[in-house]
């Protein structure tokens, strides 16, 4: 795996609230400092390409979806993700939400089903998710990267 991955900045969504400081001061790479005792439940999804230029495809589909982040009910922030190796590139998201019953309520979306059926057949997917009792985003992004460049090993 490669060890570069490249992050998009944080994008708040409407229940972001759960996070005292997510909506204000970060360190300018989409982190605020410390944690919060709001819980919260976090999703990490990555997605690899039997060929290298469908990764464009969802990339921009991932864009798409970013830019609507905003108006999804019990979204708190959300990051995308692309690992840029030319050969076996990978790109998904870490996704924190309010409630799993929220980020079902996503999976489910007309939009979001749109692109899964899409790309079903043009590579292998693999997502975790996991809560936790207080969000940080520090520490989330931190155990997102280490699965996602192995140095943890994704649940089974």
């Amino acid at each position: 795996m490669s060890a570069t991955l490249w992050f998009t900045p944080w994008k708040p969504g409407p229940a972001a609230d759960i996070a005292p400081g997510v909506n204000g001061q970060s360190d300018g790479k989409g982190r605020s400092g410390g944690g919060t005792d709001g819980a919260a439940v976090v999703s990490v999804t990555e997605f690899t390409p039997h060929r290298p230029l469908t990764a464009l495809g969802v990339t921009v589909e991932g864009i798409a979806l970013r830019r609507i982040w905003q108006d999804l009910e019990g979204a708190v922030g959300l990051w995308l993700w692309v690992d840029p190796d030319p050969f076996r590139p990978r790109s998904g998201s870490i996704s924190v939400w309010r409630t799993e019953r929220d980020l079902h309520a996503f999976v489910g979306r007309r939009d979001h089903m749109r692109i899964v059926r899409s790309y079903r057949n043009r590579g292998s997917m693999r997502a975790t998710t996991w809560q936790t009792d207080g969000f940080d985003m520090d520490a989330t992004q931190e155990a997102a990267r280490a699965l996602l460049s192995g140095r943890s090993a994704w649940p089974a």
